[in-house]
């Protein structure tokens, strides 16, 4: 199933700025915080000498200015880079609310990156990280499949392939004929996410997807009642 989303509802689902879940992720790990905070020294102390040089009060205040931005880059840099991701999928016009199923579960080693280090005989070696992965082939009835990659977490046990899927589909296309980009994915019935990056609101997919669970059941023609066979009323 795949029900076309007008624009304001695809802005709220993938908003502009980043939200508390995606700014925990692009946190990062300690190193990463480490890192924000080098930069936001380096920028603050270069900023500090360009004062001691500055032309004018209104350049230096406009250093000033600068100075207490760069200064505090460790603070709101995980909201810029997620307002980044975010806007790689909002600039694509179209989106859908996708509903299928999962096709098949599997687990396989991926490369992750390579780093160039020097053994104790002077060579270069070449060392190649990978890390386990967990695909999930998706699908539904018209035919549509897409594999969906997330590194492995414990929680992702209970998943097994038959398990409705959801998620928000992005498209160049009005008719929503090519699917370029997907989001996360979201199991109803066992209440789980699969992601790696949390690229929706999820309370706002949650309202999404019971909404339009309720309208798909409303739309279904009631069953039709067998008659009861005479033969039950007989003594």
């Amino acid at each position: 199933m795949l029900i076309p989303l007008n624009r304001s509802r695809f802005e709220q689902l993938i908003p502009l700025i980043g939200t508390g879940n995606q700014y925990k992720y692009c946190w990062g790990k300690f190193s990463d915080l480490l890192r924000r905070l080098l930069a936001s020294v380096l920028g603050a102390l270069v900023i500090f000498f360009g004062r001691l040089t500055a032309l004018g009060e209104s350049f230096e205040l406009l250093l000033f200015l600068i100075g207490i931005t760069i200064g505090t880059y460790w603070l709101w840099g995980p909201i810029f880079w997620a307002s980044r991701r975010n806007a790689k999928y909002r600039k694509f016009p179209y989106s859908g609310f996708w509903r299928g199923e999962i096709l098949d579960v599997f687990i396989t080693d991926e490369l992750v990156s390579t780093e160039e280090t020097v053994n104790n005989r002077g060579e270069l070696v070449i060392v190649e990280n990978r890390e386990r992965r967990l695909n999930l082939d998706l699908g539904d009835e018209t035919g549509f499949e897409t594999r969906f990659q997330v590194p492995i977490r414990r929680q992702y046990r209970a998943i097994d392939a038959g398990m409705i899927a959801e998620m928000v589909v992005m498209s160049s296309q009005p008719d929503l004929s090519r699917i370029n980009r997907i989001s996360d994915v979201y199991l109803p019935q066992i209440n789980l996410w699969v992601s790696d990056y949390p690229y929706l609101r999820r309370d706002v997919f949650l309202e999404v997807s019971q909404t339009l669970r309720r309208q798909s059941m409303r739309s279904e023609p009631a069953p039709r009642r067998r008659p009861i066979p005479q033969e039950r009323y007989r003594e």
